[in-house]
């Protein structure tokens, strides 16, 4: 199974829209895909319209079965919303003695029915950032054509990097996924060099770009994916290319699901 954290520690590069989108897609393939969103503002239930009863929260802090927080999308994908909840959890799980294995210890026994899991983070280093990552121990880095976006990019890698001696893990980044990319604009330029140069320096794939498209803002105020809301539109003929190089990298960790 493929088990992987969307992370950037900069706000508003696509990281929701890219989480969506691929767990989308990773289901209309076949794949079983369970979707967790540890972001307090819950921007996964906003951008899908989803209504959920139980929230990441309530399971993370009153114990609740795993079936009773999950919400089902479609046959193939399910997933776990989160709202204000999510922080109040956090400070809880602070006080706890091995408090980074909490994701290892809780998503670990259900994930056999699953063939992905995707994570969406926020964009501030926090508890369930590091929890994520050390359950993962794969990041996927969306990169917006703009400097703090690049930056916050840098921020993310180095982050992993200062967990793994710590908490003897090996978390490590799989791919810079370039988004929101207007070949016309200078930044666009700039940034994309940038990324070229730092993916040489560190070794990280740089995958296929994905391009600005207003259908991904359209779309969310749909409450939709995008292949719903529009089956053609440019950004998501992106993401099927995007995630056809990331499932070719060698270096990606397919840790093997147990038999349902």
């Amino acid at each position: 199974m493929i088990r992987i954290v969307v992370s950037n520690q900069r706000g508003g590069v696509s990281k929701t829209t890219t989480t969506a989108t691929l767990a989308r897609e990773f289901a209309d393939r076949g794949k079983k895909v369970l979707v967790i969103d540890t972001d307090p503002q819950g921007s996964v239930a906003s951008i899908l319209n989803l209504k959920p009863e139980k929230f990441l929260g309530q399971l993370l802090m009153e114990r609740l079965r795993f079936e009773e927080c999950v919400v089902t999308v479609n046959e193939n994908l399910h997933v776990i919303c989160s709202n204000r909840d999510t922080v109040k959890a956090e400070a809880v799980l602070m006080g706890n003695i091995g408090r980074e294995r909490t994701f290892v210890d809780l998503f670990q026994p259900v994930e056999r029915h699953y063939d992905v899991v995707i994570l969406d983070v926020s964009p501030s280093i926090n508890l369930l950032q590091t929890c994520s990552m050390v359950y993962t121990q794969q990041i996927l880095i969306p990169v917006a054509m703009d400097f703090l976006s690049y930056q916050g990019a840098i921020a993310a890698i180095r982050t992993a990097e200062s967990i793994n001696p710590l908490l003897n893990t090996k978390i490590r980044t799989v791919g810079i996924l370039p988004v929101m990319v207007d070949r016309r604009l200078a930044m666009t330029a700039t940034v994309l060099e940038g990324l070229e140069s730092l993916a040489k320096d560190t070794a990280i794939p740089l995958l296929p770009a994905i391009r600005t498209d207003q259908t991904v803002t359209k779309a969310a105020r749909a409450g939709q994916f995008l292949a719903d809301y529009d089956p053609r539109c440019k950004a998501l003929e992106d993401y099927k290319h995007a995630m056809d190089a990331l499932l070719a990298l060698d270096g990606l960790d397919r840790k093997e699901a147990i038999s349902r």
